[in-house]
């Protein structure tokens, strides 16, 4: 049972809120010839214009230019565009010139460009206008992802591109092999009946036979569709049916079940293709990935290399659905231009100097895998090397000391957990390697904070830091080759990325979404302010809507990432998209001089009380969450009501098969109880004997943060602590461990109701 606290009225005044604000070595790899026995594909080599290489920003634009030499692309003949000048509103609320958008008109370019009137569309097969500008960033040559491909391929053919394990050897595919696989692939679906248009829906873990389904359906005209693998039956039977999917790639057995589950809802479905064990029974029309790599066979090379030609680059080629965490999911439509453009903007503005290293474990469902993963790595003939499906349950430490990448992309929950083996090591440690860790964690937050303030000098005693700690602390976690650290998808706690500030290793924040092809802003080593999620990418422009006192409104967002539309659903895209272009987030940002992005909170996660006061969540909660280290997830309530509360959970262990929570107290939490002289190890402990000593440190936690509160109305007046944390497995997280508000409300309907008893 969930035990439910009142919090007693401080008796301290409420003062006004004060919150702080060498080159990379692959691993030694057996090259492999290619997953399944597809023979070699001829490479695409479209024809026109030879020797037109892309042109990077203006010298004007003030962002860093990008210094990976682009490879010269051979491109079809197209069409170029004539200039429009709509006009829009801007922060100020009066008349601006809005970004121009281009009409297409008879001539030349760099990539096909199908005719359209709109800059949106929610068909599968529509083209939209392109939001190109006159100069700069947003005037780069319109590509298709064939074409990426086909210059990574002629340029860097022999480079392994792919690296996955096999037993206990590290085995790859070089850049032709993987353009091979891709057009085998094509050739199997298209054997299959894929229909122009039509869906591959891909169920499974991360994989190179998942990215290979991913290309091989685009390649063929189809759309590259990903469904998350720890979706139920239903949810896969919704994103088939919605797409329309003609081919259903699984990983196994147990997503085959899925499907078949929900086979008779999908009228579209001509094959299923399973890419891991064996099948446990043979059925019609479901294939093994070698049988499914052999069908393709017959199918003429000159008519896979027709169908790509046709693709535009307005038109749409990945279908990215959202997780549904505030009601159904919808097929975000990202056009080959979206994605495209969008990459080589992210590589502009990190700096990414080519031969990148990444270790692929984030769902390729989700947008930022997706693109980072993908697109991002093949942009600088880098390689993906995959994680063990079971990465976020235990064994993605281990993998990354092995393949010891150059970029790591990870939610705050990864990094959290991070934390927590670190400092679990630390407190293990003799008193000396104590002492000496916590020395060198004071310069390195030092020197951070130095770096952050512009000032490029290092405190004494740094080397020295670096030497005995620093260099130590990146090897246990396998990131001594790693120059850049991201997180996104969730709020991140302050103490986290301080933490990792003191070891020299400072986390960029971004900001993204699905209907913005994965990234908007993000901070640099260049400019990097703790909190933020930095600066627009090049070309990307920012309206703050209806800002109130402080600044604070709602984002909006323009430029060639800015989505298609949703697929089938024309009053959800006019309501994500204004009449002028504008993409409406739904998030509460503002800016600061600087010109920093700073993420609020999510409009629709404002919690309203019945005084009329809107009150953004996360702030309160991630305060509680930093002055009780016991607790894992807190969720703030009193939507309508007289006051607020909070749900709280604990800090637990993990069932490493199935992810889901247990009893057991984290090693953490046993420390943090013992510290207050709790001998609790499980959390039904201190939920049954009400733990004097636990139940005293939160409520003590949660009056500190009441202190600092800007008004009564902020205050938690209530707290209830349930008996099992939130997880994916649970359905209290989504696949991000981005909270489900919805799901938590419905789950914990009775003891909320308990908080507002009189």
């Amino acid at each position: 049972m969930a035990q439910l606290v009142t919090v007693p009225p401080s008796t301290q005044p409420v003062p006004p809120s004060r919150e702080p604000e060498g080159a990379a070595q692959p691993l030694t790899i057996t090259s492999s010839n290619g997953l399944g026995t597809a023979g070699p594909g001829r490479a695409l080599a479209p024809g026109g214009q030879p020797g037109m290489t892309m042109q990077g920003p203006d010298a004007g634009s003030g962002r860093p230019s990008a210094q990976a030499e682009e490879p010269p692309l051979n491109v079809p003949p197209a069409q170029a565009y004539c200039w429009g000048s709509p006009q829009c509103r801007g922060e100020s609320g009066q008349a601006a010139p809005a970004p121009a958008i281009l009409t297409p008109v008879a001539g030349g370019c760099s990539g096909p460009v199908a005719p359209a009137e709109t800059l949106f569309t929610t068909r599968a097969d529509g083209a939209v206008r392109l939001r190109l500008d006159p100069e700069g960033p947003g005037a780069l040559a319109p590509i298709t992802v064939h074409q990426l491909f086909q210059a990574a391929v002629e340029r860097h053919g022999d480079r392994p591109a792919l690296a996955y394990k096999r037993g206990q050897t590290w085995e790859s595919l070089s850049y032709r092999q993987y353009q091979q696989q891709c057009r085998a692939a094509a050739k199997g679906f298209l054997k299959l009946g894929l229909e122009r248009f039509h869906g591959v829906a891909i169920l499974g873990s991360n994989s190179p036979e998942w990215v290979i389904a991913d290309i091989g359906a685009i390649m063929a005209g189809g759309l590259a569709v990903g469904i998350y693998s720890t979706s139920s039956p239903e949810a896969c039977g919704y994103v088939a049916a919605n797409c329309a999917a003609n081919v259903v790639v699984v990983e196994d057995n147990a997503q085959l079940s899925k499907i078949l589950q929900v086979q008779k809802q999908l009228p579209h479905l001509k094959a299923i293709v399973q890419y891991r064990d064996r099948l446990e029974e043979k059925r019609p029309n479901v294939y093994t990935w070698e049988e499914f790599m052999e069908l393709g066979r017959t199918v003429p090379d000159s008519q896979l290399d027709s169908i790509i030609r046709s693709q535009c680059v307005n038109h749409c080629c990945l279908l990215i659905y959202t997780s549904g965490t505030t009601g159904t999911p919808k097929g975000v439509m990202l056009s080959h231009d979206n994605v495209m453009w969008e990459i080589r903007m992210f590589k502009e503005v990190l700096g990414l100097q080519g031969h990148e290293v990444i270790l692929s474990y984030l769902p390729l469902s989700h947008v930022a895998a997706q693109c980072g993963d993908i697109w991002v790595v093949m942009s600088v003939a880098g390689t993906i090397f995959f994680a063990q499906p079971d990465a976020l349950k235990g064994s993605l430490l281990p993998t990354l000391k092995e393949v010891r990448p150059t970029i790591l992309l990870a939610v705050p929950r990864v990094w959290e957990k991070m934390e927590e083996k670190l400092k679990a090591a630390f407190s293990q440690s003799s008193l000396v390697k104590r002492k000496l860790v916590e020395w060198a964690r004071g310069i390195g937050l030092q020197a951070s904070y130095s770096r952050l303030d512009g000032d490029g000098s290092l405190p004494w005693g740094f080397a020295l830091a670096e030497r005995l700690v620093f260099r130590k602390m990146r090897e246990a976690l396998g990131l001594q080759r790693c120059a850049v650290l991201l997180t996104g998808a969730a709020p991140i706690a302050k103490d986290t990325l301080e933490f990792f500030m003191s070891l020299h290793l400072p986390i960029l924040q971004m900001f993204g979404l699905s209907e913005g092809s994965g990234l908007h802003s993000t901070c640099t080593h260049e400019a990097f302010r703790i909190y933020s999620c930095g600066k627009e990418l090049p070309g990307c422009r920012s309206r703050i809507e209806q800002p109130d006192a402080e600044g604070t409104g709602e984002l909006c967002c323009w430029g060639r990432h800015v989505f298609m539309g949703y697929l089938g659903m024309e009053a959800a895209t006019r309501e994500a998209l204004d009449e002028e272009g504008w993409l409406h987030t739904g998030d509460l940002v503002r800016r600061d001089p600087d010109g920093f992005l700073y993420i609020v909170g999510r409009i629709k996660e404002l919690v309203i009380t019945a005084g009329g006061k809107n009150i953004a969540p996360v702030p309160i909660e991630e305060a509680v969450k930093r002055e009780v280290p016991i607790v894992s997830n807190a969720m703030l309530v009193g939507d309508g009501r007289k006051f607020l509360s909070m749900l709280l959970t604990l800090k637990c262990q993990v069932d490493p098969e199935s992810g889901a929570p247990l009893d057991e107290l984290s090693p953490e939490a046993v420390r943090f109880c013992r510290e207050l002289g709790s001998q609790a190890t499980r959390v039904s402990e201190v939920l049954s004997t009400r733990d004097p000593a636990v139940y005293q440190a939160i409520q003590q936690g949660v009056e500190r943060v009441n202190q600092r509160a800007p008004s009564h109305a902020h205050r938690v007046q209530k707290w209830a602590l349930l008996p099992r944390d939130f997880s994916i497995a649970g359905g209290e997280l989504g696949p991000t461990a981005k909270l489900k508000r919805r799901a938590v409300l419905s789950a914990h309907e009775d003891v909320i109701r308990s908080c507002y008893r009189d």
